[in-house]
């Protein structure tokens, strides 16, 4: 007969957030069962509307009220200023055809595609 373990008492959730590109503030708490998203960025001294960032759970977008639960990770990421796929239509555009993309490197003599 498998043995249930008890629901913790406290929550141990971490908390990260990047303002700018390789800014990294990394907290970790110990909250009570049933906090929410915002109840761990007020622990960090954080206001979520302020900071301007996007708040999720393990990567997946969020909301402020979410429950969290033990292990969870909340990250506050920084808007996309460009669609990535734009992005990279641009690059390949500027670098074209012949120096970009997977056989862009090829060892002279060798056959087209390997």
């Amino acid at each position: 007969m498998a043995e249930t373990l008890p629901p913790p008492e406290r929550l141990r959730i971490a908390v990260a957030i990047s303002r700018q590109p390789g800014d990294v503030h990394e907290w970790v708490l110990l909250l009570p069962v049933g906090a929410t998203v915002a109840d761990a960025l007020s622990a960090c001294g954080l206001d979520a509307q302020a900071e301007g960032l996007v708040w999720g759970i393990w990567g997946r977008e969020g909301r402020l009220d979410d429950l969290l639960h033990d292990g969870d990770r909340v990250e506050g990421c920084r808007p996309l200023r460009v669609d990535p796929k734009l992005a990279r239509r641009q690059r390949f555009a500027r670098q074209g055809a012949r120096a970009a993309g997977l056989f862009a490197k090829r060892r002279p003599g060798a056959k087209s595609g390997y």
